[in-house]
């Protein structure tokens, strides 16, 4: 929970301060399309971006399948494929320490690969050492031929460290490439979220999740944007349709009381400023 001392700012830091404990949520809730890799131990390996079959197990399952994809890791722990899932996995788990000493010994392994650098810095990112994620993917890039991916997760990176203009360039640049991908427009319209304008963050991402390639989590951060606006119906609609009933409920209610308390705060803040 938030502590008085957390919030008491400004409106719009408030509402940068629940946008964000919301998004861990939306991240483990939402489900990517299945991976067309290989499987390994009965879990199917491949990019770390297209996790959909891992996104949709329960705790148990995803622990069951840390310790299979850990067994096949531990035999060949220079395998980029079942160390990027690994990585995978272990993050979706909520060990960020443990998925980033495996993306820090592949990246060693691995120092020229692009894929591998653009997955250290996500694992980077997740356990929060923003400034390192950013130099990774940046070593990652190509700056004669830039890969809209890099671009993306660099984009993704300066928004956490509060450079939205800088970000949104990124993802624009990044559109250019690739116009229309869905993942960026998703990671933009989050860019206005987390600057406390989901009502420009639903125009982006209504035309992220109408994109041809949609996945899950750009209709979860859709139905996010709603959200945090107080349809809460709409939301849960637009949630359900990925999730199962219960999960959808789950996930609004929780986005409820997190608006709740933090509308509380920022009267506070209010009246303090008042005073």
């Amino acid at each position: 929970m938030f502590s008085r001392d957390s919030i008491r700012t400004t409106p719009r830091r408030s509402s940068r301060i629940a946008i964000s404990a919301v998004l861990a949520l939306a991240t483990v809730a939402a489900a990517g399309c299945a991976s067309s890799g290989r499987k390994v131990d009965g879990v199917t390996t491949g990019s770390v971006e297209r996790s959909g079959t891992l996104a949709r197990m329960s705790s148990d399952e995803l622990a069951s399948a840390a310790v299979r994809l850990g067994e096949a890791y531990s035999r060949d722990p220079k395998d980029k494929t079942v160390a990027l899932r690994y990585a995978s996995i272990l993050q979706m788990s909520g060990r960020t320490d443990q998925s980033l000493a495996v993306m820090r010994k592949l990246a060693i392994e691995h120092p020229q690969d692009r894929e591998v650098l653009a997955a250290y810095g996500k694992a980077l990112a997740a356990a929060g050492e923003l400034e390192p994620a950013l130099d990774a993917v940046r070593r990652a890039q190509t700056p004669e031929y830039p890969d809209w991916r890099l671009l993306s997760a660099e984009g993704a990176i300066l928004d956490q460290l509060g450079k939205p203009e800088e970000a949104r360039a990124l993802y624009r640049q990044a559109l250019g490439i690739e116009p229309e991908e869905p993942s960026v427009l998703s990671n933009l319209g989050m860019s206005y979220l987390l600057a406390g304008d989901p009502k420009t963050a639903e125009t982006h991402m209504r035309r992220a999740a109408a994109a041809p390639g949609a996945d899950s989590r750009v209709r979860q951060n859709l139905a996010l944007a709603v959200g945090l606006q107080g349809r809460f119906a709409e939301a849960e609609q637009i949630a359900a349709q990925e999730l199962s009933p219960e999960q959808a409920r789950a996930n609004i209610a929780y986005l409820r009381a997190i608006l709740a308390q933090n509308d509380s705060w920022a009267q506070i803040a209010r009246e303090d400023a008042r005073k």
